[in-house]
Parts: C-alpha cells; structure tokens; sequence
C-alpha cells in the first residue's frame, strides 16, 4: 500500500509535472501535455493504493495503441504478473492475462479491442474506444477499476479526468482562478441534508467515498449538500440540523454528532471521527438533538480500541477556508476511505477537479454519460 508513489518514467520533467499538479491541477493539466509531447495516462482505483484509494502513471506513448504495442512482447517474454507490478507499480488484477495469451501484437485499435474482448480477465465490464481502455473488475472482495487514457482524451475531457489525474493528496486551497460571477453546477443530482438557513449564503458539498459490502463499492457514493452554508459554517450547520437525520449517511450523522458546542471549524470532528469505533453501527442516539448526540458520541469515543489493524496515526486530515478532507485508516486490509467536503466557492475556482471529483463518487467510467440513476446500470 504506497502513500505516495514515484509517478512514472518521465525523469525530471515527470517530477516537474507531478509538483506542479498537485498544487493547481486545473492550469497545468493541458500545458503540462504540451510540454512534454503526447502522453498515456494509466489510473488504477484500488482501496489497496494507500491514502488516495487511486495510482497514476504517465508513460511516453501518443496513444494508448502505441503504449500496449510497445510493452506487448516485454511483458509476455517471462512472468507477466511480476512485469506488470514492476511496470505499473501495482498488482492490477487480471491485465496479465492479455499478455499470457502469447498472441502478436495488435496493428490497430479494432485488434486490439477485439484482444482484450477474448483474452483479457474481466469480471464486470470492459470498454474501449480510440482514445481509452475502460475496466471494471473485482478481486472477490472489493470492486476496483482500471484505466488507459491518452492526453488528447484527456484535454477534450478535463471534467472528467480532473480528479482521477490529481496525484497528491491534498486538494489545493487556491482561489486565485476563481471570477466573482462564476458559479459551480454540480454535473449530477445532489441531495440537500438540511434546508438553507434565514439569510444563508452558498452550498457546501460532501463526497464520502467509502463502502460497507464487496459488490457495488466504487461508484455508489451520491454527493450530500448543505445549501446555505459554505464551509466555515459546516459545524455550526451540523449542530442546527435536526430534520431528516434518520436519512443521512452513517458518517455524516456521526460527524454531526462529534462537532463539539462552541466549535467553528470541522477539522476537531474530524479528528474525533478518525477514533469512532464503527460507522456501520447504528447509534440511536445519534439522531437526537446535538447536545444529546454529542454527549452519547462523546462517551462512545472513551471506549475507542482499534482493531482489524486500523491505526489511527496513519489517517491524514486537513482543512482550508473552503475545502476539508480526510483519508481515515479505517483497517489493514483495505486501508483508507476518502472525506470531502468543499462549497461553492472552492468548486467555483477548480470546477474541472470538483466535476470530476462528483463523478468519480457516482460512477466507475468518467466516460459515462450518465443518464441514468444511481441504482440503474449504464445504458
């Protein structure tokens, strides 16, 4: 399980590209393409990849044609499994198959689909187009999905890769590219857990990233809002609500009860939530008024003994004016789940990383178009 892993083969330049990302994804997505010619980008979303649940590698092909005719006899020449690791950084689960075929290499996108379509080890789904290998797949425990993109793909799409290509884990905190008459449309349905409070201003928004059963556990995580209120008010929020609260998440309803009275900042009940024994439980308790709540939270929380190699000290948490996160170490086996949470303002300045982000919680394929329900499968 790697926190934060080398990003590929591009040396210096690689390095230079990946800094810059991570502080301001949004300006240097196409200029980096750019300054280092055509590039493939393979994403491997894996609960096993540490503190992002995700690993990025760039690679030096201008399409993702060249970077499998490239690798196709290395990888098949000895032990594919091993090779892969090597090459991608990642055991990712049933690509050695299309190298142990032991077939020439493909001439053409048309071959090369029609490869993967027989040889490939597949238990979900496989798409593929000109510019992208597209995978869903599971491991018998947990989903998890994979994919080849190219940057012409890529710079088209900026909506929906933003967030898959961001490497670090922090979100940037810059609002520099932000206009005052810009406003963030969120590109799926989003529920609203509170209504907006007298005179309120803005919407903050949650994606909680995490799942409770080996089916369905990447692309089921619908975005919560809290209209009327953008992030320095979240715990003041959190402690006014009391409608509904028997329909909200298990880890927002926990999170509510953990902001403490006199707070201003959510990062504490973060903090306290990074000790919260289960968030499968159900607490009763948890849906009565905030000073109830809390008190019942509280006293739980003395109680706390971690167990299934959950460790505490390796979950990450951090928060900005507009934006918060964490990637809570929930046990040893798949590791982290994700918290976010960002208002419009933030949204506003990094619409690209917020879109993709929202997606990215509802669907396994950036390149679903998405008219469907949540529940429904891709048409």
């Amino acid at each position: 399980m790697g926190e934060d892993k080398p990003t590929g083969r591009f040396g210096q330049a690689g390095t230079m590209i990946c800094a810059q990302a991570i502080r301001d994804p949004q300006r240097v997505l196409s200029a980096a393409l750019g300054m280092v010619g055509a590039m493939v980008f393979f994403i491997y979303r894996s609960f096993y990849e540490g503190p992002l649940g995700k690993l990025v590698r760039h690679f030096p092909d201008a399409t993702v044609l060249d970077w499998f005719r490239r690798v196709w006899d290395d990888a098949g020449a000895g032990d594919a499994y091993e090779w892969i690791e090597r090459e991608l950084g990642a055991d990712v689960y049933g690509l050695n198959t299309i190298f142990e075929a032991g077939l020439p290499a493909p001439e053409n996108m048309r071959e090369l689909r029609e490869l993967l379509e027989k040889h490939l080890y597949v238990e979900q789904e496989l798409r593929v187009d000109e510019h992208s290998v597209r995978v869903l797949t599971d491991d018998d425990e947990v989903d998890l999905a994979y994919f080849f993109v190219d940057d012409a793909l890529v710079a088209s799409e900026p909506d929906r890769w933003a967030y898959l290509l961001h490497e670090g884990w922090e979100l940037p905190e810059s609002l520099h590219a932000a206009s005052a008459d810009q406003v963030f449309i969120p590109p799926v349905p989003v529920e609203a857990l509170t209504s907006t409070p007298q005179g309120g201003e803005g919407v903050t928004y949650a994606v909680v990233l995490t799942f409770y059963a080996s089916s369905d556990s990447i692309g089921h995580c619908p975005p919560q809002s809290f209209p009327g209120v953008r992030l320095p008010q979240l715990a003041e929020a959190l402690r006014a609500a009391d409608a509904r609260l028997d329909e909200w998440p298990c880890e927002l309803l926990h999170l509510r009860a953990l902001v403490a009275r006199d707070e201003s900042e959510i990062r504490p009940a973060l903090e306290r939530c990074n000790r919260w024994p289960s968030f499968e439980e159900e607490i009763p308790e948890a849906c009565d008024a905030h000073p109830q709540a809390n008190e019942t939270a509280l006293r739980l929380l003395e109680g706390f003994e971690p167990s299934n190699g959950r460790d505490p000290d390796r979950t990450l948490i951090r928060q900005g004016e507009h934006v918060a996160q964490m990637s809570i170490h929930m046990d040893d086996f798949f590791g982290y789940r994700q918290w976010f949470f960002f208002d419009d303002v933030w949204a506003a300045a990094h619409p690209d990383l917020a879109t993709s982000l929202m997606h990215y919680g509802v669907h396994w394929d950036p390149r679903c178009p998405r008219g469907h329900d949540y529940a429904e499968d891709c048409p």
